[in-house]
């Protein structure tokens, strides 16, 4: 019941994530580029002084770091140019589909016993998914955003699969920010992005210190507690709850409209995922009684 609750308290941090970006970048209160800066800078900020007052050590120079910190950083960056080309229903498809390809794939190559209970849930909720968040009217799909947001995906699910090995997840991720921190601050600059960013203003930077230093950094450190905790499948598939909590988050908080099919592909979602998570324990339940 614990796992479960902390599980169903980092998805909410991650919908506050996706409902923070919407709220600085939609209303034009920061550049995409920029929330990432001011993100990992003060997610950084905020775990290495957890981390400080802990008298934990830092994990700064192991090898495990290195797959952390560049697969946050590829799905920080791939994100942001993604997000620039790309419609954010479609994204979201796109985006959630790479993390459950990456992280079933890393489950069966580890050896994980995947229950045709649960494949079917991760097809039912990502049927869900995409019947939610489809954009209406004419669809585009740029090559350039649609890659960048599958390797967003793919990064997140590398990330989240380096996470299961975590010894000290606080100082793990801690580690990941400051390492993910200069390279998110450079790279920028050498990429083919061509935009007008918005004027940096004070509610963009504050959006992006509490997603940063709140629902990213002791966020994802609560993820990193957790994942050791979960099968890697398990972990991708109540991840699709994330983009079903953001949009009710939106519909609540930022007054975005309610419909029947809001309702009715959250549902199938939220089914998919119970029942990917939910049978295999009923089927054991009751070949052993």
């Amino acid at each position: 019941m614990r796992l479960a609750l902390l599980t169903a308290v980092t998805m909410l941090a991650f919908a506050a994530n996706s409902i923070l970006n919407r709220m600085a970048l939609a209303g034009d209160h920061i550049d995409a580029f920029g929330f990432v800066v001011i993100r990992v800078l003060s997610g950084a900020a905020m775990l290495v002084l957890l981390v400080l007052v802990q008298r934990r050590g830092l994990p700064l120079f192991r090898p495990r770091r290195v797959v952390g910190a560049l697969s946050l950083c590829l799905y920080l960056l791939g994100f942001s140019i993604a997000y620039l080309r790309l419609d954010a229903g479609l994204g979201a498809l796109i985006l959630f589909g790479s993390v459950q390809i990456t992280m079933f794939a890393g489950g069966v190559l580890s050896g994980e016993t995947v229950p045709p209970a649960r494949w079917a849930g991760a097809v039912m909720a990502m049927a869900g998914l995409g019947w939610l968040v489809w954009p209406s009217g004419a669809l585009s799909v740029p090559l350039l955003g649609s890659v960048f947001m599958a390797l967003a995906g793919f990064g997140w699910g590398i990330y989240s699969l380096a996470g299961r090995h975590a010894d000290d997840p606080l100082a793990a991720t801690a580690a990941n920010f400051v390492l993910a921190a200069p390279i998110c601050l450079v790279i920028p600059m050498f990429l083919p992005v061509q935009m007008e960013p918005p004027p940096l203003t004070g509610t963009g930077i504050w959006l992006a210190v509490l997603s940063g230093a709140v629902t990213s950094g002791l966020g994802y450190a609560l993820w990193y507690a957790l994942l050791p905790r979960l099968k890697a499948t398990v972990a991708g598939l109540v991840q699709l709850s994330a983009p079903v909590i953001a949009i009710l988050g939106g519909v609540v908080f930022l007054q975005e409209g309610l419909s029947l099919q809001l309702v009715l592909a959250a549902a199938i979602v939220l089914g998919g995922i119970a029942f990917g998570l939910l049978a295999p324990q009923r089927r054991i339940g009751s070949n052993g009684s």
